[in-house]
């Protein structure tokens, strides 16, 4: 099993969309993926049409040591996905916690018992845009950060804080989380600036950036309105086949990493 955060602590750059959406194509090429909402507003649950009434038990009772993980997860409508959902009980763990010992490792230690019992390939964290209590249990229980990035002027900036994050819980908490990858969002090729962002994403990070590009796309907007991936509700549109091609990149990576003698 294999757990990536996706995270920015900049908020709009498309950090849930692709969580729903890269879950989803994961499924869609045969992995078996579970998507953990982290987020108190609970978009990545209503994105994949988990309503309020179907979140009988939340990542808040896992985090807070009420449910066992697999038992909080919901079967969604897309095969191979499943949920653990959020709802906004979460925005009150940081307090409930307080100082308690092991408060930052409550998310790893829940998801040990997936690890062995071998139900899913990939687990997908979709994390608040926010350095808090909830994103540095994602990063402490991930084995690695996928990072979405917005085709935008301030987008390396948002960026390097990221990394600088990243840095601090690896030398605090968990020396084996690494980049998984960086993915450009967002990106119109009829806009200039977006091919500039590009590039100098590329220039500076080589190739941790993935080849696959998300573009600007409506039908990648309206989705999430109807509680669907675009997967789902439009599979031929340009995000759709984007993120079919980013799952597949990710795939790839990782067979990649397993083939590296350690």
């Amino acid at each position: 099993m294999r757990v990536l955060v996706v995270a920015n602590q900049k908020g709009g750059v498309g950090k849930t969309t692709t969580a729903i959406n890269l879950g989803t194509a994961l499924a869609a090429v045969g992995e078996r993926v579970l998507l953990i909402d982290s987020d108190p507003q609970g978009n990545a649950s209503t994105g994949v049409g988990v309503g309020r009434a179907q979140r009988s038990s939340t990542l808040y009772d896992v985090i807070m040591g009420e449910k066992p993980a697999l038992s909080a997860t919901v079967k969604t409508a897309v095969p191979g996905l499943d949920l653990i959902p959020a709802d906004p009980d979460l925005s009150g763990v940081e307090l409930e916690l307080g100082h308690e010992a092991r408060r930052s490792f409550r998310l790893r230690d829940a998801l040990e018992p997936l690890r062995s019992s071998g139900a899913y390939s990939y687990v997908l964290i979709d994390c608040p845009p926010s350095l808090n209590l909830l994103t540095v249990n994602a990063m402490a229980a991930a084995d690695a950060v996928l990072v979405p990035l917005q085709c935008e002027f301030f987008a390396l900036e948002g960026l390097s804080q990221l990394m600088r994050t990243v840095d601090l819980v690896r030398g605090n908490l968990n020396p084996r989380l690494e980049i998984q990858g960086v993915v450009l969002t967002m990106y119109d090729k009829r806009n200039s600036l977006s091919e500039q962002v590009a590039g100098d994403v590329r220039a500076h990070f080589g190739d941790t950036v993935y080849q696959s590009v998300i573009p600007r796309n409506v039908r990648v907007s309206e989705a999430p309105s109807f509680g669907q991936p675009v997967l789902v509700y439009d599979l031929k549109c340009a995000g759709s086949q984007a993120y079919l091609r980013l799952a597949r990149e990710v795939v790839l990576r990782e067979r990649a990493r397993r083939a590296v003698p350690a």
